[in-house]
This record gives C-alpha cells, structure tokens and sequence, in this order.
C-alpha cells in the first residue's frame, strides 16, 4: 500500500486522541486561521476567480482524459532535450529506480525537493535500506525530518508544531546530522530560519544528486515545473551534477498555455500569495548550465486505478495547495496524522481509497472522516466535488462489505429495515411496537425538543455511537395509519394492510 502510514489505527481511533492533545488544537486553530485569512484576501482581489477556477479545472480535465496521449508526447519532449525517462508501476519500483541512478553516481546521499509524491512511495526510508541518506530542504520537511516525526500538511507539515517545539528539535539534533544550531538560539522565526539556512547550506554544496518531484509537467515542450517559497528547491535543482524527478502521471497538462491559470491559481490557493517567490522550470539537460544528467520516473502507484472510476478521477485534478484542508472543519480540530497519510483533510479522505482500494481498515475509515459541508468544493481552484467523491466512497467501502461472512451491524440494520418495509402487515406491527415506545418514553424521558416532542437519551450498544452526539425524537404515540383508521370511522381507504 502506497501513500499510508503502516500501522497507523483507523480514523476515528487516531482522531479521538488527537482531540485530546489541547496543545495540537491550539496549533492548527492558530496555522490554518492564518492561512485561511491570507487566502481570502488575495483571492478577493480577483473578480473573475470563479472564471479561472473553471479554467483550471478545464485544462486538468482535458489532460486526464486523453492522458496516454500526453504522456507519450511528454516522454518524447524530455527525451529529446536529453533526460532519460523511466516508468514505474509502483512505489517499489519508483524507489528502486532511484537508487540505482544515485548508487550508478557513487553517490550515499541526496539533497530533496519538497515533494509529496517521494512521501507517497516511502522514498527516504527506501533510501536509508539501500545506504543512502536522504535529506530534506524545505524547511517545515526538515522540522519533520530532524523530528523524527510524519508530516500532517500538505503545504505545511510541521503545521502541529510551534515555535518553541521547533527550536528544541533544533537544538537537539542539528549537530547529530550536520552543523549543529548556533549556541543561544531563540525561538523567533527568523533565528530558526538561519539555524536552518547554515545546516543546510554544506548539504547544498557537497551533494552530488538530487531528487525533486515536480507540480506540473508540460508535454509539448518537455517541461517539468517547481513551485516554492524558500529557494530550497531552486539550490536542489541548479547545484547538484545529476537530478531524478518522481513525478505523478496526472501532473501532466498538454502545453505552455496551460500553465497561465494554473500558475495563477496555486499560489493563492495554497500560501495565500499573488505569485510563488520562485517558479523554476526545466527542459532535460543544458550544456554547462544546471545538472548535466536528468531522470524523470513517471509514476502511476494507483493512478489508472483511479483514472477508471467515473467519479473519483477528478481528484487527480488536484493540485496540492491544501486549501481544503485549512477550511475542513474535521481537520482543523483533529490534524493531518488522525488519516495516517501523507495525503491527509478532505483530498486525502478520497485520494487514499482511490489509488489504494477501500479494504484495508484504516484507508475505509477516511471517506467517513467528514461532515460533508461542502466547504472543501468552495475553495479548491480546481473544482473538485470532494463531497460527491466521499458519499461515492463510502458506498464503495459498503459494496466491499457485501460478501462478507459475518455481516457488519449495519448492514443486518439494513436488511432488516428491507423486510419490513416490504410487508404493509410487518410495517403495521412495527409502527405498532414503535407506538408503544413512543408513549413510554414519553412518560419517563427527561429531554425535550423544541415543541414538546419527547427524545430518547443515551441508547446503549451500536446506537451509543449516534445518541451520544445526537437527539433521538422519541416515536409518535400514535402512527399515521392508527391515526387514519380512528378518524375514518375504522375504514383504511380500501387497503387490506395484508401482504406477506
């Protein structure tokens, strides 16, 4: 399984002690406010959004839907300008593929790119059993990285931490990998970003390879296109002799034109900014000029797989900004780790079971993970109904039940409510048993709803998880069809109420 982390619980186990951790709170109320903020502004300053929104989703679209087409042209673009291409099916093979070129170079490490699709196939850990020390250059990577810990954003991974957690990371194990922080550091951020800075400036300099992934690849001119705000990734792409790209078949569009409203789209959606600091791109190799070798690993690891599905392939129209995530009501209280991704909020709960399937427990807890709001569709610029794809996937997770030996208590809940219904006489008798609740609890509930009518408290058992968040109207006394047959003078208006 590919993009998950392996042994993380499924969601409602990891959320509900996330929710525990008051300091976690504080820090993803305080990070995705700020983002969030930053976001509306510069996105209010452009009248036609709605316009380029559906201009982005057009070009992403069109892409995926004739995408054998475009990678084959971009294939032939980037070997021409002289990068070698390879294809991998999956996660093992994207990483075997990269050792190879790195161990091919004599070299034991490599200096990387922020990118989520290294993240997605493992790359480091792979790395680290083939000898080869992987090093992250963005810096919120680096937090995580020295941390020992998993990124819980997409565009922010050290967004569950503060600055003083930040500050001890640093102070304890800089000098374990490299230049140690300076004596007396402080917890402004500017200080951490010169701790930072000098740690990885040796890296930059000595590393013979490195390893990017890339937000968009263009297939009639061979170009691969990077996107940041620190110049990390342009000292990883400019410096070292060799580069190895890992790039997602669906970051392809089809010409330079197409790039415009993306261009435009990204850095307002995701870092709240008019325009990224540093937009890099690169067409193979240049004589004397940047990394003289160049290998670009194509990479699907699931993407066909959700290329087939009718509704689900518009998530492979994202872009990575994570502007779902920092409106997701669910994720700003729980954070990024309660999904066990790399790909954690609204497009990590469809894009996991998409490329994944839904039969492992934790990837069939995550189109669960929402209240369904529909926030996440207002604001991702490319369009994707991320609400229509959850309730998609979640009928997926109950059709992969269906064969099961031992039926899930919903699914006996469901059958149940079937035959009933299906019997105007079973139906009676319901309505009749329903009836007598209703009048019971009346008599002895102490909740009451808006207008008088009677609520069940806490239900034990598989109810517990309903009621215990919920008011449960207590059944009428009396049914429709009681109702009926007492004002009509004890006539059911020419039904029998039989059936079998």
């Amino acid at each position: 399984m590919s993009g998950t982390f392996v042994g993380m619980p499924a969601f409602p186990t990891a959320a509900r002690e996330a929710l525990g951790d008051t300091q976690l709170r504080r820090n993803l109320a305080h990070a995705t406010r700020t983002i969030r903020d930053k976001r509306a502004k510069v996105v209010a300053e452009v009248e036609e959004w709605e316009e380029l929104r559906l201009a982005g989703a057009g070009v992403k679209e069109a892409a995926l839907r004739d995408l054998a087409t475009h990678l084959e042209t971009l294939e032939d673009s980037l070997t021409r300008a002289g990068a070698t291409v390879h294809w991998a099916r999956d996660a093992e093979e994207a990483c075997a593929i990269v050792a190879s070129v790195t161990k091919a170079q004599g070299a034991d490490e490599v200096v990387k790119v922020k990118s989520m699709a290294t993240q997605e196939i493992g790359l480091n850990e792979a790395l680290e059993a083939d000898g080869i020390a992987a090093w992250e250059t963005d810096l919120a990577e680096l937090i995580v990285q020295l941390g020992e810990d998993l990124p819980s954003h997409i565009l922010v991974p050290a967004i569950h931490r503060n600055r003083a957690e930040i500050r001890e990371i640093f102070r304890r194990r800089m000098g374990a990998v490299g230049r140690p922080a300076p004596d007396g550091l402080s917890d402004e951020p500017a200080a951490l970003a010169g701790a930072a800075r000098e740690h990885l400036r040796e890296k930059f300099l000595r590393a013979k390879v490195a390893v990017s992934g890339a937000n968009f690849a263009v297939a009639d001119t061979g170009t691969l296109v990077v996107v940041e705000s620190e110049g990390n990734g342009r000292m990883c792409l400019t410096l070292p002799e060799v580069l190895i790209s890992v790039v997602g078949i669906e970051k392809v569009v089809a010409t330079w034109a197409d790039l415009d409203p993306m261009l435009r789209l990204l850095p307002r959606s995701s870092t709240g900014e008019r325009m990224n600091p540093y937009t890099s791109t690169w067409s193979g190799v240049t004589p004397g000029d940047g990394p003289q070798e160049v290998h670009v690993v194509l990479l699907d690891n699931g993407r066909t797989r959700a290329l087939a599905d009718d509704v689900g392939r518009q998530a492979l129209r994202c872009i990575r900004c994570s502007a779902c995530l920092n409106v997701c009501p669910v994720y700003e209280r729980v954070g990024g780790h309660a999904y066990g991704s790399v790909y954690p909020g609204p497009i990590g709960a469809i894009l996991n079971p998409l490329l994944n399937g839904v039969t492992d427990p934790q990837t069939a807890s995550l189109p669960y993970a929402s209240t369904l709001c529909g926030a996440c569709f207002e604001v991702c610029p490319v369009r994707i109904d991320i609400p229509s794809v959850l309730v998609d996937q979640r009928a997926a997770v109950v059709d992969s039940h269906r064969d099961d030996r031992i039926p899930k208590p919903e699914a006996v809940a469901m059958k149940g409510a079937a035959w009933t219904f299906s019997s105007a006489r079973r139906l009676a008798r319901a309505e009749q048993a329903s009836g007598l609740a209703g009048r019971v609890l009346g008599r002895f509930s102490r909740t009451t709803l808006p207008g008088g009518q009677a609520a069940a408290g806490r239900l034990p058992g598989p109810a517990a998880g309903w009621t215990s968040a919920r008011d449960l109207p207590a059944p009428p006394a009396e049914s429709f069809r009681a109702w009926w047959l007492r004002t009509n003078g004890g006539t059911d208006g020419g039904q029998d109420g039989g059936g079998s």
